[in-house]
């Protein structure tokens, strides 16, 4: 399921001013890419135009860059990106079992968003902490010798929370 990307003028104004700010500087790209990411929680095709006419270089040069680098995407993410990690060690470890739990509880594959857009469920080769094997992250938190349960557990959490703001 693919959530619906809106590009407020506000921010098409924010992301010009920042290609502004940056094509004075040698190797504009990644930086601009990284505010686009900040602003629209993507960088899709219509922002790539944006990004470049203004600093002259060509779309496909930037969708390689964007496609290249997993920290960018080019469809827009769930509030909360959950990411297990499927580096040798969590694998052998039962990363599968923890992605095989989550995607039967929030009824969507790895790579897919709710239809609600609270989650992403990603997957990666790995993020370094294999002495914590299995591993998986929830935005910036880690979560190390996990299992299914535990992840559950936190899926759990954040929809009460969640829930709860919404009252």
């Amino acid at each position: 399921m693919a959530i619906e990307l809106k590009l407020s003028q506000q921010h098409v104004k924010l992301l010009k001013e920042k290609i502004d700010f940056f094509k004075k500087e040698k190797g504009p790209l990644m930086p601009v890419l990284h505010e686009a990411q900040k602003l629209f929680g993507c960088v899709p095709l219509e922002v790539q135009k944006i990004i470049s006419e203004g600093l002259d270089i060509s779309v496909a040069k930037i969708n390689g860059v964007v496609t290249f680098y997993s920290h960018f995407t080019i469809e827009p993410k769930g509030k909360h990106v959950v990411s297990i990690c499927s580096g040798t060690a969590c694998y052998v470890r039962g990363a599968q079992t923890i992605i095989d739990a989550i995607c039967k509880e929030l009824n969507i594959k790895a790579g897919q968003t709710t239809e609600d857009g609270m989650f992403t469920l990603d997957t990666s080769r790995c993020i370094g902490a294999c002495g914590l094997a299995p591993v998986f992250t929830v935005g910036d938190e880690v979560y190390g010798k996990a299992n299914a349960d535990v992840a559950l557990e936190v899926i759990e959490r954040i929809k009460k929370t969640e829930g709860e703001k919404t009252l």
